[in-house]
């Protein structure tokens, strides 16, 4: 059984950067059919897709809303997965969810079989 526990500040300044590490147990990030995901839930909104990485690391996939200021990479030896998040907005304050699905990038919640307890990140002067 696959589990995923996210980690990282919970408070940051407009402008200022934040990096959310999500572990990865039971499972190994480099095994072939996982893509590993972020998403996030702000407050009175649904969950929406952040970003994407394939199942072998070579592409990945962003919201238009984080596109050029997020980036989401791995450590397969720490068998760790990260979103860093540059340029932060208030309007990205959520809370963010890790996730794992089968097969290619998708960006439907409904796709993803593994999710982490998420944390709150929020954006405020």
């Amino acid at each position: 059984q696959v589990q995923l526990q996210e980690s990282g500040p919970g408070l940051v300044k407009p402008s200022q950067t934040l990096s959310l590490t999500c572990t990865v147990s039971g499972g190994s990030i480099t095994a072939s059919y996982y893509t590993w995901s972020w998403f996030r839930q702000a407050p009175g909104k649904q969950r929406e897709f952040v970003a994407a990485m394939s199942r072998t690391g070579g592409s990945s996939d962003y919201a238009d809303s984080v596109k050029g200021r997020f980036t989401i990479s791995r450590d397969n030896a720490k068998n760790t997965v990260y979103l860093q998040m540059n340029s932060l907005k208030p309007e990205d304050t959520a809370v963010y969810y890790c996730a794992a699905s089968w097969g290619p990038i998708r960006i439907e919640e409904s796709a993803y079989i593994y999710w982490g307890q998420g944390t709150q990140v929020t954006v405020s002067s």
